[in-house]
């Protein structure tokens, strides 16, 4: 299936009130996993490369490259997404690469600055086709920079959408990035009022904290692309564990990372229908 952007997959799911699965890639087996586990689901799917995720590789284009080719293989629609780039180059690369996604992060800076580079980064990417994410708030548990407990204004939302243009909005509602225990509280009235008011699609960061009925329940109020990442590593890793304990002698890293890679499929699957996202 060619490729698709992330408007056309954002957009017709928050019109819908479906929720969109976005799920981060840190190696090819994430890539494989998560479309695997999209296609068992019959639902589209956003894979998400970190601005973490390039330092670990040393660059965007190899693992880029190869999460865009499995995505165009895909039977299902697949958004190949740059995740919290705070690096303006790093935004100009994913788009040259063919990403049609990305999420720009300046939510660090003071918020006129932040309003200005994200309407540069906006224009940009507007011109190439590409959708843009961006942050308003605070998200707790990313290295200092987000506030635990911080909350999304209804009014500060609307006008940064404004004065950015972006096409999705990530607002702080009660969860935490990196979260290992699925014990956040979300503010559900605030997802709703903040839906009412806001004009593009809301996000959900630091979903792995999150139980399964409240996932539920915050696409239901609202939430459009829900991003799940350490709750996979932990499915990851403990099939990895797992199998490794079972078999003390093995060393062909095919035969414990498939098992992995199967069990993350069954996991995306399992949460999409969560989603609601088809």
């Amino acid at each position: 299936m060619p490729l698709v952007s992330g408007a056309e997959v954002v957009l017709a799911a928050a019109k819908a009130g479906r929720g969109v699965g976005a799920f981060n890639v840190i190696q090819l087996e994430h890539a494989t996993a998560l479309i695997a586990g999209a296609e068992q689901a019959g639902a589209p799917v956003i894979l998400q490369i970190s601005e973490n995720a390039v330092k670990y590789h040393g660059s965007l284009k190899p693992i880029g490259v190869a999460t865009l080719a499995a995505a165009a293989a895909a039977s299902v629609p697949v958004v190949v997404h740059l995740d919290h780039a705070m690096d303006r180059d790093l935004v100009t690369e994913a788009v040259a690469l063919g990403f049609t996604s990305v999420m720009y992060d300046a939510s660090k800076l003071e918020y006129d600055e932040n309003v200005a580079a994200t309407s540069e980064v906006t224009s940009y990417c507007h011109d190439h086709g590409v959708f843009v994410e961006a942050e308003i708030g605070e998200v707790g548990g990313k290295d200092g920079v987000h506030a635990p407990g911080a909350r999304t204004r209804p009014d500060e939302a609307v006008a940064f959408a404004e004065a950015t243009g972006v096409d999705a909005l990530a607002v702080a509602v009660g969860s935490s990035h990196a979260m290992t225990e699925r014990t956040a509280t979300l503010d559900f009235d605030l997802i709703a009022e903040l839906h009412a008011a806001v004009p593009v699609p809301l996000v959900l960061h630091g979903s792995s904290g999150v139980a399964d009925p409240d996932l539920t329940r915050a696409v239901e109020a609202g939430m459009t692309k829900v991003n799940i990442a350490t709750h996979l590593n932990n499915v990851f890793t403990a099939s990895v564990r797992q199998t490794l304990a079972d078999n003390p002698a093995l060393v062909d890293t095919r035969k414990y990372l498939g098992p992995a890679r199967d069990a993350i499929a069954a996991e995306v699957a399992r949460l999409l229908a969560i989603l609601k996202a088809s």
